[in-house]
């Protein structure tokens, strides 16, 4: 239940980050760091990009499927937990590769636009914390 839960919240991280941040916000397409200028090709890589979160949900759905059968009781709780671990992996991972390290994009350009990458990845790091410790917790048994 694990990889999947894992996977399905990676997605949807990157489903929430791409729809809030990009579309609604329109803070960071996923190139504009280094084409600010070229709204074509953000929007094909913001597809691309929404391409690949769309794999991660979908194969999070067939696993979680697959392993529904040997779910303990709790895994309403548990499941929740995993995919905010995997929602806040997706904002760690692209947000250090991608805002930091690649400098393709960040979360709102201009001033402040480090205290906002550094946001960022606390949030990422405050989901992988509280989804771990909820998805690792198992229930009490009963009596």
């Amino acid at each position: 239940m694990r990889p999947a839960c894992l996977l399905l919240g990676l997605g949807v991280g990157g489903f929430i980050d791409g729809i809030v941040l990009h579309q609604l916000l329109e803070w960071h397409h996923m190139l504009s760091g280094w084409y600010p200028a070229d709204m074509q090709a953000n929007m094909v890589a913001d597809g691309l990009f929404h391409l690949l979160c769309l794999m991660f949900v979908v194969t999070g759905i067939a696993l979680l499927v697959r392993a529904a059968p040997q779910a303990p009781p709790d895994r309403g709780r548990r499941a929740f937990g995993w995919m905010l671990a995997g929602w806040g992996w997706f904002n760690l991972v692209e947000g250090t590769v991608d805002h930091l390290v690649l400098g393709v994009h960040h979360v709102r350009a201009g001033a402040g636009q480090l205290a906002y990458d550094l946001a960022f990845l606390a949030v990422g790091a405050g989901f992988v914390v509280v989804g771990t410790l909820l998805g690792r917790r198992r229930a009490e048994a009963p009596g």
